[in-house]
C-alpha cells in the first residue's frame, strides 16, 4: 500500500542531502536541514497533542521553517488549514473554527484568544532532532487539508481534500506528468515564493520544483522584474495584471530577464492579444495553468499552445449542455471534471456539495467552454457571476446584498470591468433611494469593512432602472456591456 502524502516528499527531501532546496534572506537550506526541521516540527506537534484527523491551523509566512511546519502538519495526519494574510476579522474567525491548534511564526498573535491552543513555530523548533525519519500517521480517508475559497460569499468555502486525494494528485515522479507539466518541471531551476504556502497554486508548484530537483526561493514582497534579476529566479506565479505590467515596464525600461524561463498565468485567463504581446516582449516564457479550488488542475497551456487554448486536459472531462447531456467537439457547454486531487465536497456544507459534486464524481466548474478536434480545450464564459481580483474569485451575490442595506440604495447590481492592477475590479449599478444619491467613497467603506476591499466597488454607476431579460430578470450582461 502506498503511504500517504506526505512520505514521498520526505523522501525526496532525504535524498537532496546537500542540495540546496532552499534560499530565504540570504539563507541556503539543505534539503537535509529542511527535513530536520520537518522532524523537529512533527516531534513538536505530536509532544503537543496533535493527533491524526485534528484541525490544524496554520498562519505562517513563505519561509523554510513555515515549510516545514506545513510537510510535519501532514505528516502527523492533521486537517491542515492555511490562513491566508487579508482577510476580514470575521472571516479569519470562520477559518479557525474547528481547529485544536494554532501554529504561527507571528508575533502579533493573541495566545489566548480562542479558537485553539496557540503553538509557536520557534518552540516547535527547539524539539530535539532524534535523525530518524518521521512515521507518517496521516490515513487516506481523513480530510487532508481545507482549501478556502475567496470568501466573497460573506464567508470563505472550504474545500475538503483527503489524504488519498493528495497522495494521488502529487505525483512527485516525473515519470508521471503530464506533458505539459513535464515541460514547465524543466524550467523550474529556481522558482520565487512569495506571499504565502496557504495558496494552493504556490504550494504546487514549489512541490513541483523540488520534485524537479530545483530550489524555492523567497521574494516578498515581489517587485517585478526586480526580484527576478536579484534572485535570478527562471519561473514564478504572476497574474494577468502582474504581467501586463510586467510587459509594460519591459517595454518602457527594459533590464535583462536572461535567466526568466517561465511565468505561470494564475487566476483570469490572459487573452490571447496579451498572450502574444507577452511572448513578444518575454519571450515563449508563459505557461497558463487552469483549475479550480475544487479539483485542482485541469489542464495546461505551455508557450507553444495557440494563445487563447488551453492545452489538452490529462483529466477527465465531459462539455454537456444544460441539462447535463455530453456534446459534440467544437460545442460550447458547461465543462464537467473528474480529476485525483479534487476535493470530496465542502466541509460541513452538504447542500452547497450537492449543487457542484455528482454522486458519480464528476465536479461542475460552471465555466463554460469547448474541446476542438485536436482535444484541447478552449474557454468561453464562466456560468457564475463573479470577478477575479488578483487571481481571486469573488461572487457578486453578496456585493450586491451588501449595498442593497445601504439607506442611499434602492436596488444594486454587480459586474465585473477591467482593471489594469488587478486584472478585475467591482463595478456597481445602483439605482439610488428616493431623494438620496450614494457616494463611491460610501458603498466602498461598507463592502471593505464586511467582505474586504477586493470586494469594493471601483466604479458606482447610478441608474434609473435595471435593464430586464425577456424572462423579467436583471440582464447583467447588458450592465457588463455599459462598463
Amino acid at each position: 500500500m502506498t503511504e500517504p502524502f506526505p512520505g514521498a516528499l520526505l523522501d525526496l527531501l532525504g535524498a537532496a542531502g546537500d542540495r540546496v532546496v532552499f534560499e530565504h534572506l540570504g539563507r541556503k537550506v539543505t534539503g537535509a536541514a529542511l527535513l530536520a526541521d520537518v522532524r523537529r516540527v512533527t516531534h513538536g506537534l505530536r509532544r503537543r497533542g496533535v493527533r491524526p484527523g485534528d484541525g490544524v491551523a496554520l498562519l505562517l509566512g513563505v519561509s523554510p521553517e513555515a515549510f516545514a511546519a506545513v510537510v510535519a502538519a501532514h505528516t502527523v495526519g492533521a486537517r491542515v488549514v492555511g490562513v491566508r494574510p487579508g482577510l476580514t476579522e470575521r472571516q479569519q474567525a470562520h477559518l479557525l473554527t474547528d481547529v485544536t491548534h494554532r501554529v504561527t511564526d507571528r508575533t502579533d498573535d493573541d495566545p489566548g484568544s480562542p479558537p485553539g491552543t496557540v503553538l509557536r513555530l520557534a518552540d516547535l523548533l527547539s524539539d530535539p532532532d532524534d535523525g530518524v525519519r518521521p512515521r507518517v500517521t496521516a490515513r487516506p480517508g481523513d480530510v487532508a487539508r481545507l482549501i478556502h475559497t475567496s470568501g466573497s460569499t460573506g464567508l470563505p468555502k472550504a474545500c475538503a481534500q483527503t489524504y488519498a486525494a493528495m497522495t494521488a494528485a502529487w505525483a512527485l515522479r516525473p515519470d508521471a506528468w503530464p506533458p505539459a507539466v513535464r515541460e514547465l518541471a524543466g524550467r523550474l531551476d529556481r522558482f520565487l515564493v512569495f506571499g504565502t504556502l496557504a495558496s494552493q497554486v504556490m504550494m504546487e508548484y514549489g512541490l513541483l520544483t523540488l520534485a524537479a530537483g530545483g530550489t524555492l526561493v523567497t521574494a516578498d514582497p515581489p517587485v517585478f522584474p526586480d526580484a527576478f534579476v536579484r534572485h535570478r529566479a527562471t519561473a514564478s506565479v504572476i497574474t494577468v495584471a502582474r504581467l501586463t505590467a510586467l510587459v509594460a515596464a519591459q517595454r518602457r525600461s527594459p533590464v535583462d530577464l536572461g535567466s526568466l524561463r517561465a511565468l505561470m498565468v494564475s487566476g483570469s485567463p490572459p487573452g490571447p492579444a496579451r498572450l502574444r504581446e507577452a511572448a513578444e516582449v518575454l519571450g515563449p516564457v508563459v505557461f497558463h495553468g487552469y483549475g479550480q479550488t475544487e479539483t485542482g488542475m485541469i489542464s495546461m497551456a505551455t508557450p507553444a499552445d495557440e494563445p487563447g487554448s488551453l492545452g489538452v486536459p490529462p483529466v477527465e472531462l465531459e462539455v454537456r449542455d444544460p441539462e447535463g447531456r455530453p456534446v459534440p467537439p467544437g460545442t460550447d457547454g458547461e465543462l464537467y471534471v473528474r480529476t485525483p486531487s479534487q476535493s470530496r465536497g465542502y466541509w460541513r456544507e452538504p447542500a452547497r456539495t450537492a449543487e457542484v459534486f455528482t454522486p458519480d464524481g464528476w465536479v461542475r466548474t460552471r465555466d463554460l467552454g469547448h474541446l476542438d478536434g485536436t482535444g484541447r480545450l478552449w474557454l468561453t464564459g464562466r456560468t457564475r457571476d463573479v470577478v477575479i481580483v488578483n487571481a481571486n474569485v469573488y461572487y457578486t451575490g453578496p456585493v450586491e446584498r451588501l449595498l442593497g442595506t445601504h439607506p442611499a440604495v434602492a436596488e444594486a447590481y454587480v459586474t465585473a470591468v477591467p482593471d489594469d492592477s488587478t486584472g478585475e475590479a467591482v463595478h456597481a449599478f445602483v439605482v439610488p433611494a428616493a431623494g438620496r444619491a450614494p457616494a463611491l467613497a460610501e458603498l466602498r467603506a461598507l463592502v471593505s469593512e464586511q467582505l474586504g476591499e477586493a470586494c469594493a466597488p471601483a466604479r458606482l454607476t447610478l441608474i434609473d432602472e435595471v435593464p430586464l431579460t425577456p424572462a423579467g430578470k436583471p440582464d447583467r450582461r447588458r450592465l457588463a456591456e455599459r462598463s
